[in-house]
């Protein structure tokens, strides 16, 4: 319990004076699973998934075979994002777990123009990350990991790079069926720049628990996030919430849903809100593979399709 003390408080440490802002790098925040969006994001602290590791790589430890996912997702526009994760062959009898992961988003193409509007060509933007993940047990109930991040992110001709960290724990209460999870994201440094202003990082903090209720197939699960973010106020921090809950329906089929309050404020007009913010999935799981579906709806804006499929090898 040492240890677990001393690994609390140097996460909380590096918390104080984070502030938020806009990156080139936010593209990261994107890169989640069709199950996790369709949780609204409340995925904090879910065990044996390895697209945890976005969210907390403490999880990761939890991965109980070795496995390949890859997630496609359409965004409104023609953005369009992905990732995949590999979690390295491991010895059953030992709790540490390895994965590499890569990550990317396109923005399309755009039309270069002059001063007259007239159209010379056309340019892209794309965004890669690449992802090495660490995690292992202290003991029976309590689990910690790391990521170390590559960014890599690209406009025109223009080009800026940096270098990341996430370090996360999970706290098991198999007596309750209850988890707990707390992690910080994106902790780190611009290498280079697409000019001479050196951008932030989207750091944030999570804390995320869930539940397995008794006697009813429902995992509940709620998270606060962007606990980074700048804010007037305490309660408006409280106010970057998720929850969802997914229904085990069969021994192959799952029902999902889910609520991402951030995503409601940041996205929609007071009137025009319609269900932006809610999010809804399913999954299917045979032996072998496993295919998630999620959607998640940004209002008036439109809505974003991820499909994830998983393979055990």
């Amino acid at each position: 319990m040492k240890k677990a003390l001393f690994i609390v408080l140097l996460l909380a440490s590096i918390t104080v004076n984070v502030i938020k802002a806009q990156s080139p790098f936010d593209f990261v925040q994107l890169s989640i699973s069709a199950r996790s969006a369709a949780l609204g994001g409340a995925f904090t602290s879910i065990i044996n998934d390895q697209t945890t590791v976005f969210f907390n790589p403490g999880a990761l430890s939890t991965v109980e075979k070795s496995s390949v996912s890859a997630t496609f997702m359409r965004h409104v526009l023609d953005i369009s994002s992905g990732q995949a994760v590999y979690t390295l062959p491991f010895d059953k009898q030992s709790s540490e777990r390895f994965a590499i992961s890569a990550m990317y988003t396109t923005y399309g193409s755009f039309d270069r123009t002059d001063e007259f509007g007239t159209i010379l060509g056309t340019f892209s933007a794309n965004n890669v990350a690449l992802m090495g993940s660490y995690s292992n047990e202290l003991d029976s109930t309590l689990s910690y990991g790391c990521n170390a991040k590559l960014l890599y992110a690209t406009l025109d001709d223009l080009s800026s790079s940096a270098i990341a960290l996430d370090a996360g724990l999970l706290y098991r209460i198999p007596a309750t069926r209850t988890n707990v999870g707390f992690s910080i994201l994106n902790i780190g440094t611009q290498l280079s720049t697409f000019t001479d202003i050196t951008d932030e990082l989207p750091v944030d903090i999570r804390l995320g628990i869930n539940h397995r209720l008794r006697g009813l197939p429902l995992l509940l699960n709620f998270s606060l996030h962007h606990l980074a973010d700048d804010a007037d106020a305490f309660f408006d921090r409280i106010g970057n919430f998720s929850i969802g809950g997914e229904f085990i329906l069969s021994k192959v089929l799952d029902m999902r849903l889910g609520y991402d309050n951030y995503v409601r404020d940041a996205t929609s007009i007071q009137g025009q809100r319609r269900f932006s913010g809610f999010s809804a999935g399913v999954g299917v799981r045979t032996e072998y593979v496993n295919i998630d579906y999620g959607v998640s709806a940004l209002g008036t804006a439109g809505s974003i399709h991820r499909l994830t499929l998983h393979a055990s090898l």
